[in-house]
């Protein structure tokens, strides 16, 4: 039986998918390249792990969202397709220099560096995290790093780890609206603290731009995500990206309603009017969607200008 949508959303039949949320499977001779590549070094990319939707469109443009400290997370959300264990992985000490390798290897200007939650180490793994980003800038200095990292409990010598490093663009996902966050994420995640974690960055390094991203389709209503807008802005979020939970596998939260592309718009021109400097909102846009990158790319360029022009 066909979808039904009001203009605002489809309700979500089990086994469908409106034809909006249709992308082609990863093929073609980039993508086996850049695939060589990564596994070559041992990497892992947030690409396959949670299962993106966008891997065939952004791997067959020579990008990718790097994710280190291997591939098992110590926390278990309900949307993420993530492996999870109370123990992650051994560190691998080289993996710095095999993202910095496979970066320039790949002819990366713009890097998304994610992570798996680490809660197993004594600093969550922000040591290591910084070390990537800092071998990334040592072999190119021009490289534009955006760190997509957790939360680190809240710490704030960790956080201060990871921003001494330098990142361009810090992004920390909320995820979802407040009502919802002990349902969708981990009971060790929260809201509060992840609004928290954002201003922080700010606080830390003035000149880094922040981010953040909520799912749609988990059953929020328009005036919680208004909600949700208000609090990143008053924790000076720059940047918000609005995309649409896709369901990884039936041990996961199922998909409440799919959101049309014209809600989609229409959530961005709102986010706009509040004083989000980007937005990029749509079924496909995730929290490293390259859409997001072109716009971020120019505006780090043109605040690092400012910056050098005062000193």
């Amino acid at each position: 039986m066909a979808q039904k949508s009001s203009g605002r959303f489809a309700r979500a039949t089990p086994g469908q998918k409106p034809s909006w949320l249709k992308v082609p499977i990863p093929a073609g001779e980039r993508v086996h390249r850049l695939e060589a590549t990564l596994r070559r070094r041992g990497l892992h990319t947030v690409c396959e792990e949670a299962r993106c939707p966008n891997q065939g469109e952004c791997w067959a443009s020579g990008t990718a969202t790097f994710m280190v400290l291997g591939d098992t997370c110590t926390r278990g959300c309900r949307f993420c397709a993530v492996k999870t264990h109370a123990q992650g992985n051994p560190v691998d000490l080289d993996e710095p220099e095999k993202v910095a390798e496979a970066a320039i290897a790949m002819g990366l200007r713009y890097v998304v560096l994610t992570m798996v939650d680490r809660d197993d180490l004594p600093d969550g793994g922000a040591a290591h995290v910084a070390a990537t980003i800092r071998a990334m800038k040592a072999r190119d200095g021009a490289l534009l790093v955006e760190a997509l990292v957790g939360d680190f409990a809240g710490k704030r010598e960790d956080l201060a780890t990871i921003l001494a490093a330098e990142p361009d663009v810090f992004a920390h996902n909320v995820e979802t609206v407040l009502r919802l966050t002990p349902r969708v994420r981990d009971r060790r995640c929260s809201y509060v603290r992840s609004l928290g974690v954002l201003r922080l960055a700010k606080q830390l390094s003035t000149r880094v731009v922040t981010k953040s991203s909520v799912m749609l389709g988990l059953g929020e209503s328009d005036r919680e995500i208004d909600a949700t807008m208000d609090d990143l802005r008053e924790h000076d979020v720059d940047v918000v990206t609005f995309g649409q939970y896709l369901r990884p596998t039936l041990l996961h939260l199922p998909v409440r309603e799919h959101v049309t592309p014209a809600r989609f718009k229409a959530l961005e021109q709102r986010a706009l009017r509040k004083g989000f400097l980007y937005v990029a909102s749509g079924p496909l846009v995730r929290s490293s969607y390259k859409a997001a990158e072109f716009y971020l790319a120019g505006m780090v360029k043109r605040r690092r200008e400012a910056i050098a022009e005062a000193r």
